[in-house]
């Protein structure tokens, strides 16, 4: 470390500082406003799903058993970020503890790899399902969705707890102040003063391991279903084979798009305060649409979603 800041174990902090997206005090309520709406928008919009799904019959498939999970992912996902930040926007705050930066951190990652995970298994489903449609329930059988659903869950815990571990070896930091609105490990590598070099290969190559794997699952999934498509000869076959994909195929171009335009933006822009407005869009508007994707690209989810309402209404 440099000679005028006293070397200090990462462990020994208390308490770290998320500096947010504005320093203007009279922009903060409407980040408030803002964020709280785009919260409940994706809240009840993915609750929506699941009611509908759990309560209609006909939607007690594969397919939609998988889009409830993504659903629940998603408030997870939102829920481990926003919340802590609105509080500290209302208690003019922002700290957050040592425990609680890297619970956040932890649970993040876990929703995130949970996110890339079932997105690859949804395309596995449809390939089946287009490409093997007379095997599809035998292959697609309640005891396998299951087993994706737990595979996804404990190869995300794992993700987690790697990039957990290899933060918590940190020795040395320079600074506790996050240029993010939360808990970003890739920031948290930044504060060692110590050689990060094999921690960031480390990290990046675990990154790139459960990033490069699923949407691998995907590519291959979907180069099956478009060949499967192609040698199709009727024009109503086609357009219902492409209509079953084309929301999960909006989704996965959401999703991985925004995220890899955080990190070019990240490459290039060398400001961390561009970075966290750029982590917003993954983070917050990414799990916020997808329910409108499904929901208006998709007519059963449309009438599910009718139904609930005028029972509960």
């Amino acid at each position: 470390c440099p000679i005028y800041i006293e070397p200090q174990h990462l462990r020994n902090v208390s308490e770290f500082f998320l500096m947010g997206l504005s320093d203007d005090p009279e922009l903060q309520p409407f980040l408030f406003e803002l964020f709280l709406s785009m919260y409940l928008v994706t809240v009840l919009g993915n609750l929506l799903i699941i009611l509908a799904v759990s309560s209609d019959p006909h939607l007690h498939t594969p397919m939609y058993f998988f889009l409830s999970n993504l659903s629940f992912v998603d408030i997870g996902f939102i829920s481990t970020t926003v919340p802590k930040m609105m509080v500290n926007i209302q208690s003019h705050s922002r700290v957050i503890s040592y425990a609680g930066c890297l619970t956040q951190m932890s649970i993040f990652i876990l929703f995130g790899g949970m996110d890339c995970m079932l997105l690859s298994v949804m395309a596995y489903d449809r390939f089946v399902a287009i490409c093997h449609p007379l095997h599809y329930q035998v292959i697609m059988n309640p005891c396998t969705c299951c087993k994706l659903i737990s595979v996804s869950f404990f190869v995300s815990l794992l993700n987690s707890q790697v990039q957990n571990l290899i933060v918590l070896q940190l020795t040395c930091f320079k600074d506790v102040k996050i240029s993010n609105f939360f808990c970003d490990p890739s920031q948290l590598l930044n504060f060692t003063c110590s050689d990060t070099l094999t921690n960031n290969i480390v990290m990046y190559f675990i990154g790139a391991i459960f990033g490069f794997i699923p949407f691998s699952g995907i590519f291959f999934s979907y180069c099956k279903i478009l060949s499967s498509i192609l040698r199709v000869h009727s024009s109503g076959r086609k357009y219902k084979a492409f209509s079953t994909c084309g929301s999960h195929l909006a989704v996965v171009c959401l999703f991985y798009g925004t995220g890899l335009g955080v990190c070019l933006s990240s490459a290039i822009s060398q400001s961390p305060r561009k970075d966290a407005v750029a982590s917003v869009v993954y983070t917050v508007v990414t799990p916020m649409l997808n329910p409108f994707i499904y929901s208006l690209r998709n007519q059963d989810i449309k009438r599910a979603m009718w139904r609930f309402l005028r029972k509960i209404i």
